[in-house]
């Protein structure tokens, strides 16, 4: 099973890799490329009635993958970390909803 996630993860990380080079924002049900360093996925996001719901699947080659969902309403966000060697900042990324938006941006390493 873990062989089949990962295949699959990284089967979406390359289709969607295109489209991550583009731009920033989402677009609903398409993917973008999220790279936290040690580990690497997608993310994505439906529209529902409740808000938008994100999902990001990250993973990498050594540990099961993980799912992580949230639903935004507008101008709300979360930050999806990995921590980093000892003594240094995780690397962060940010998706926000701004409006009828989904933005992803990859925040700047402080301490």
């Amino acid at each position: 099973m873990k062989k089949f996630t990962l295949a699959f993860a990284a089967f979406v990380v390359a289709a969607t890799s295109a489209l991550a080079a583009q731009a920033d924002v989402l677009t609903p049900a398409f993917g973008r490329t999220i790279d936290l360093g040690g580990v690497n996925g997608v993310a994505y996001y439906t529209v529902k009635k409740e808000g938008f719901h994100v999902v990001a699947t990250l993973a990498n080659p050594e540990s099961q993958s993980v799912r992580f969902e949230a639903v935004l309403a507008p101008g709300q966000s979360v930050i999806v970390s990995s921590p980093n060697a000892y003594g240094e900042a995780p690397t962060k990324v940010e998706i926000s909803r701004q409006n009828d938006d989904v933005h992803v941006e990859r925040l700047p390493v402080t301490n």
